[in-house]
């Protein structure tokens, strides 16, 4: 879920993150007279995107700290339908945001997927981008927050959501030595260290590994 966020005055612009395709499977749907409702905000990324596209957006994330800085970008950007709660979406029900659509980026559990389905009306829509189960695939290890296509398929159908579309959205990065593999995970060394990826990224490396893989599915689904 999400983890940390730049202070407000070095963090990118609303939007700027998103995938291109992302974007447009979201503005694919007559937004400006819909109510978005954006799981894992964070500092506002996605929900400060949409707000000037909806008719409302809220953003919520159970990170205090992350929805005052989302505050603090929404008022800069004199925002005023732009809604950002302290909330655990995978705890709570959706019902009092009465959404119309629910968006996430990098955010995604079946939990999640299930709370939307029992909001959303029939032909409504969730999209999201979640972590590929390829996400970081040299390290051995597969985020718990990762699926692959056939799983997003099967929960989306158990929650009676109809799948219109879905893609990988994939960069492999090569190196030409190991030092170089090394410093393109620099900034991921604690966090990879506290659960043996760091390790096992390493080994790769010394056994003649040269790329390091980013993955992301992109989904957008409707309720039956």
């Amino acid at each position: 879920m999400p983890g940390s966020f730049p202070p407000l005055q070095t963090a990118p612009s609303p939007g700027s993150g998103l995938s291109p395709r992302f974007q447009a499977l979201l503005t694919a749907e007559p937004l400006e007279s819909q109510a978005a409702l954006d799981i894992g905000t964070g500092w506002g990324r996605l929900a400060l995107w949409l707000a000037p596209r909806c008719r409302r957006a809220t953003g919520v994330d159970r990170d205090a700290a992350a929805i005052e800085d989302a505050r603090r970008r929404a008022a800069a950007a004199g925002l005023t339908n732009a809604e950002l709660v302290v909330f655990d979406a995978e705890a709570g029900e959706y019902a009092a945001f009465a959404p119309d659509l629910v968006a996430a980026h990098l955010c995604m559990s079946n939990a999640i997927i299930e709370r939307a389905a029992r909001v959303l009306p029939a032909g409504h829509v969730l999209a999201f981008v979640a972590l590929h189960t390829d996400q970081w695939r040299e390290t051995g290890r597969r985020s718990r927050f990762a699926y692959d296509e056939s799983q997003a398929r099967r929960e989306l159908e158990a929650a009676g959501f109809a799948l219109e579309h879905m893609e990988v959205e994939r960069e492999v990065t090569e190196f030409a030595s190991v030092e170089q593999g090394l410093a393109a995970a620099i900034a991921l060394e604690e966090r990879w260290k506290s659960d043996g990826r760091w390790f096992r990224y390493i080994k790769f490396l010394e056994e003649g590994g040269r790329t390091l893989t980013r993955a992301h599915l992109i989904v957008k689904a409707r309720r039956q």
